[in-house]
């Protein structure tokens, strides 16, 4: 098992490193190898510019700026994203990250003259964990759509491959959390990873041409 996972949170001592770290830790104890991608503590910039966006579709010079995150997205059979839920969505950084390294050719395939619409890129991820904290409510959160959810896990998730195992663990209401509420979903989240990683691993589908 390879994972790599994408943190993002300006502060180290954030409720949300205490979920990366039980994250962490239990990749360790399950024998996974394991690659953090610390967005913040990188100063990674999430400005896709007018340069990178002009050779969007040339590949792979595409990759020239993010050849890094690039080769370990590409090393990884698993993918996991630690952050918090800011105005229902992603983060700016790590929604940048999104933009500037999910890329054609690397995450998607684009329309050609066989197909009229973009295919799956991701084939060798098997297994997508989202672990996010929310100001707003469950029931505000979903009513509102939860677009961070949505992006991640339907819109990610669509790229990877069939039969995927997915995770997914929110603590919400964090303003007027606690101790104890912060404490159990810490056990949640440990959980969640050991159900994610255990069990029979799946055999990822080559990406399709």
């Amino acid at each position: 098992m390879r994972a790599l996972v994408v943190y993002c949170h300006p502060r180290p001592d954030s409720f949300t490193a205490a979920v990366r770290d039980v994250v962490l830790d239990r990749l360790a104890a399950a024998g996974a190898q394991v690659r953090l991608l610390d967005l913040y503590a990188r100063g990674f910039d999430p400005v896709l510019g007018p340069d990178e966006h002009a050779r969007y579709l040339d590949t792979p010079a595409n990759r020239a700026g993010v050849a890094r995150d690039v080769a370990d997205l590409q090393w990884a059979d698993t993918l996991i994203f630690v952050y918090p839920t800011w105005w229902y969505g992603l983060p700016a950084m790590l929604k940048g990250w999104l933009d500037r390294v999910l890329l054609p050719d690397v995450a998607f395939r684009m329309p050609d003259a066989a197909n009229r619409s973009i295919r799956p890129g991701l084939g060798h991820i098997s297994r997508l964990g989202v672990f996010t904290t929310c100001g707003a409510s469950r029931w505000l959160t979903w009513f509102v759509g939860a677009p961070g959810r949505r992006t991640l896990l339907r819109g990610v998730g669509i790229l990877c491959a069939p039969g995927r195992r997915t995770a997914f663990a929110a603590h919400y209401l964090m303003d007027s959390s606690t101790p104890e509420s912060r404490a159990r979903h810490l056990v949640r989240v440990a959980r969640a990873v050991e159900r994610l990683a255990g069990g029979t691993r799946l055999q990822p589908r080559a990406a399709l041409p």
